[in-house]
Order: C-alpha cells, then sequence, then structure tokens
C-alpha cells in the first residue's frame, strides 16, 4: 500500500519525532543522574542543584511519586520537639504503726490541667503499692508490668507474696534496660513483707533504686519535705497523726506548686495490707 503525501513533508515530520525523543530522553537521563548524584555529593547539593530550573527540580521531587526528604535532596525544616513540663506531688515515710503514702491528683500538660481526678497510686500486690511521678502513661504501664510480676511469683511460690525489695529490683533492672528510650518515671515502691518489714524504694526511669524512710517525689517535692523535716514528723506517731502530717504535706505543696492539685489521697500500710483511709477536694479543705 502506497504512502500518501510529499516525501520531504513525512522525513521532516520522522526528524522531528525523533528529536523530540532523544530531548525528553536526555531529559530523564539527567534528572537520573542528578538523583544519583545526590547520593554521594551531599555536602554540595545546593550548588548542584541550583544550575537546574524550578521546574526541573519540582521534577526531581515528584519523579514517579517519591518523595526523597532530608539528607537525599532536599533539606526540610523540621518540627522542634514538644517538651511538656509534667507536676505532681507524691510523699511516703514509715512509722512505727506502717507507711503512709499521700498523693495529689492533677494531670497537667505544661500550663495546661489535664485532669484533676488521676490515681497516682497504683496497687501491686496486696501490701504492696507504687506511686506516680511523671509521665502518666510510662508509670502505669511499668507498674502494670510489675503487678504482672508479682503475680506470677505468687503463683510459682505456692502463694506466697513477692517482697518490697525483689519487687523495687524487678523494676529497677528493666528500667535500666529500657534508660535509653526517654522514659518519664519517678516512683515509690512501698510494702510490707513479713520477713523484712516495712520499706520503702525510690525507682526512677535510669534504673536508680533507693532504700529509705521517707521520700517525695514530683514536682512539688520540695515543698511536702519542707513540711515531713519538722518535728511533726516522729516514728512513734498513731494513725491519726501520720494521716494527717501526709494530709498537710501535700495540701502545703499544691499551695505554692501550681503543676500540683485536685484531690488529696492518702493511703495507709500495715501488716494486714493497704487501704485508702482519705480522699478530699483541694477546693473544699
Amino acid at each position: 500500500m502506497a504512502r500518501k503525501g510529499n516525501p520531504r513533508q513525512r522525513l521532516i515530520g520522522a526528524a522531528g519525532a525523533f528529536a523530540m525523543s532523544a530531548f525528553i530522553f536526555a531529559t530523564c537521563l539527567i534528572q537520573v543522574k542528578a538523583v544519583h548524584r545526590s547520593t554521594f555529593l551531599k555536602p554540595g547539593l545546593k550548588r548542584h542543584f541550583s544550575s537546574l530550573s524550578a521546574h526541573t527540580t519540582q521534577a526531581l521531587f515528584l519523579r514517579c511519586g517519591e518523595d526523597y526528604h532530608s539528607g537525599e535532596i532536599f533539606e526540610h525544616k523540621h518540627t522542634p520537639p514538644i517538651e511538656f513540663a509534667h507536676g505532681t506531688t507524691t510523699a511516703s515515710f514509715v512509722f512505727q504503726g506502717g507507711i503512709v503514702a499521700a498523693v495529689d491528683s492533677r494531670a497537667s500538660i505544661g500550663n495546661f490541667v489535664g485532669s484533676k481526678t488521676t490515681q497516682k497510686v497504683l496497687p501491686v500486690s496486696k501490701n504492696i503499692l507504687g506511686t506516680m511521678a511523671g509521665g502518666a502513661a510510662d508509670c502505669s504501664f511499668w507498674i502494670r508490668y510489675l503487678r504482672s510480676e508479682a503475680k506470677m511469683h505468687q503463683l510459682v511460690h505456692d502463694g506466697q507474696g513477692i517482697s518490697v525489695a525483689r519487687a523495687s529490683r524487678l523494676l529497677s533492672n528493666v528500667l535500666y534496660q529500657n534508660r535509653g528510650y526517654d522514659l518519664s518515671i519517678g516512683t515509690m515502691i512501698m510494702g510490707h513483707h513479713p520477713r523484712d518489714g516495712f520499706r520503702i524504694y525510690y525507682v526512677d526511669n535510669t534504673g536508680v533504686r533507693i532504700e529509705g524512710e521517707m521520700f517525695a517525689v514530683g514536682s512539688g517535692s520540695t515543698f511536702a519535705l519542707g513540711i515531713l523535716d519538722t518535728e511533726e514528723r516522729r516514728f512513734d506517731m498513731t494513725e491519726e497523726e501520720a494521716v494527717a502530717l501526709g494530709i498537710k504535706a501535700i495540701r502545703h505543696a499544691t499551695l505554692r506548686d501550681a503543676m500540683s492539685g485536685g484531690y488529696i489521697g492518702v493511703y495507709l500500710i500495715t501488716k494486714d495490707g493497704w487501704r485508702k483511709v482519705f480522699s478530699e477536694d483541694l477546693a473544699s479543705i
């Protein structure tokens, strides 16, 4: 079948199509070469891409739907990390009748009050309690982990409860292993064991484990210690005096620390176990 048209026109058309194909191929080759060089010539990226047109640069960015992030082609400005200040007041001390743990209930995110009724004392076993200071999610997660370990210990040892020393050591070890993950934990593990008696251990996210007869943790801890360090705290206190001292320590801390507030909760640990003995809104005291 013979082709219609002037042979000269057909020749010019074929040459134009070939030239256009060659131009498109050369453009794609330049783009591929530029992307390839960017992985090896990172210090000279700005100089390398300054010679390319805006359309070519945009094509490189959107080519085949791929998004080349910082360190490859373009340097994006990352949003700076948002660091929220955590605040709380928790305190505990030993007296002749057992251990008193007193806490507030405010959960804050910087200057914002996230909750007024946060439970900051979490049970580990029927004789052991743990307090929360720092990140609420971190503290609650790891104390729940400790609770499961305490239950497993009880099942394996024919119903014998875990000691406070062992429980605090388990938590300290696992936090030390995860110390590089920016956890925010400051907890007091306290309770009674027939062999060891009443014990309080401070454990934080670095794996630190300290035993003592009195601790205060949180942004309002300095003010709480100012009350607990007075002559009112005696080892021979009655249960009523010890509870009243715990209430006073948390109340005075909330008067000076904006991150603390809500309800005052007081727990009493005796040889028979723990129980909550006081809970009242600070606004009504």
